[in-house]
C-alpha cells in the first residue's frame, strides 16, 4: 500500500485524463495540484492533439512504435544500409495508425520529420556526412513541448565524419519544437545498441533518456 497521501487522488486524476476526450480535467485548486505533482514525476504531459488537454504516460504504453521492419536483420548484419525499409515508408506507417482528423497535421509534419540527405547534413555545419543512412524511429512521448500528432516523438541514427573510423554515431531524439536529446558514440554497434534500448524504454519524456547517456540541447 502507497504511504503517498496523495496517491489515490492522482490515481483518479489519470483516470479522468484518460476518460476526457481531449484530455482535460477539473481547473479547481485540488486537480491542478495532482497536475503538477503528475507533471513532475513524468506519469502526465501535455497533449500534442488538443490545446491544454493532457495525456498520460500509461495510456502511451499501449501505442505502436515505429522503426524500419527489418531493424532487426540489419543489427544482426544479414542486410546492407541500402536494404533497410525507407523513412518514407516508414513515416507513412505512422500517419496511416493515426485517427483520421490527425492525419493531416502529419502530413504536414513529414518534412521536418524525414526532411532530405542535405537537409540533415547542414544542420551539423563543417562536419561531413559521408554515409547516406538517416534511419528514422518514432516512439510514444513528449519532451519540453509536445511531440507531433498522436502524441509521438521522432528520432533518427546517423553518422558525421569522414569515415566510419573517425566519426560519430548520433541517435538523436525530438519533440515537435525545439526540445531534443542527443547520444554520440564512436561505435555504429553501440549506437544500433542504444536505439534498441530508446525503443524498449518508451514511452517516456524526453529528459529520461538522460539517464541513459543522452544530453538534452
Amino acid at each position: 500500500m502507497s504511504h503517498d497521501p496523495h496517491a489515490e487522488f492522482d490515481h483518479t486524476v489519470l483516470d479522468k485524463i484518460e476518460l476526457s476526450p481531449v484530455g482535460a480535467v477539473a481547473s479547481t485548486p485540488s486537480y491542478q495540484d495532482a497536475l503538477r505533482r503528475l507533471y513532475a514525476a513524468q506519469q502526465v504531459y501535455a497533449s500534442a492533439d488538443h490545446k491544454d488537454g493532457h495525456v498520460t504516460a500509461r495510456s502511451l504504453a499501449s501505442l505502436p512504435i515505429f522503426h524500419a521492419e527489418n531493424l532487426a536483420d540489419f543489427i544482426a548484419g544479414k542486410i546492407p544500409e541500402e536494404a533497410i525499409e525507407p523513412n518514407e515508408s516508414i513515416y507513412t506507417r505512422y500517419v496511416q495508425s493515426l485517427h483520421i482528423d490527425l492525419q493531416s497535421r502529419a502530413e504536414n509534419c513529414r518534412v521536418m520529420v524525414i526532411g532530405k540527405p542535405s537537409h540533415h547534413r547542414a544542420k551539423h555545419g563543417t562536419e561531413v556526412v559521408h554515409d547516406p543512412m538517416h534511419m528514422l524511429f518514432l516512439v510514444p512521448g513528449a519532451g519540453p513541448h509536445p511531440g507531433i500528432p498522436g502524441n509521438y516523438l521522432h528520432g533518427a541514427v546517423f553518422h558525421l565524419g569522414a569515415d566510419e573510423a573517425t566519426g560519430s554515431w548520433i541517435v538523436q531524439v525530438h519533440d515537435a519544437d525545439d526540445g531534443a536529446a542527443e547520444f554520440r558514440t564512436p561505435k555504429k554497434t553501440d549506437a544500433l545498441a542504444m536505439l534498441e534500448d530508446v525503443l524498449a524504454s518508451a514511452p517516456f519524456h524526453l529528459t529520461e533518456l538522460e539517464a541513459l547517456g543522452f544530453k538534452m540541447n
